[in-house]
């Protein structure tokens, strides 16, 4: 049963098209991760003022 579920499985994959590319995921995600540096790198000093 497992290895028809694999088959079935893999034979879905096949036909199916990417909903992005690669390369815009990973720019995506770079863009978020720069953005949440940028947040975290403007309360780097809030502790110290109060």
């Amino acid at each position: 049963m497992p290895y028809t579920a694999v088959l079935v499985a893999e034979a879905a994959s096949e036909h199916a098209a990417e909903p992005i590319a690669p390369i815009v995921l990973g720019l995506i995600a770079f863009g978020s991760l720069v953005a949440a540096l940028l947040v975290t790198f403007a309360f780097r000093n809030v502790g110290n003022r109060h």
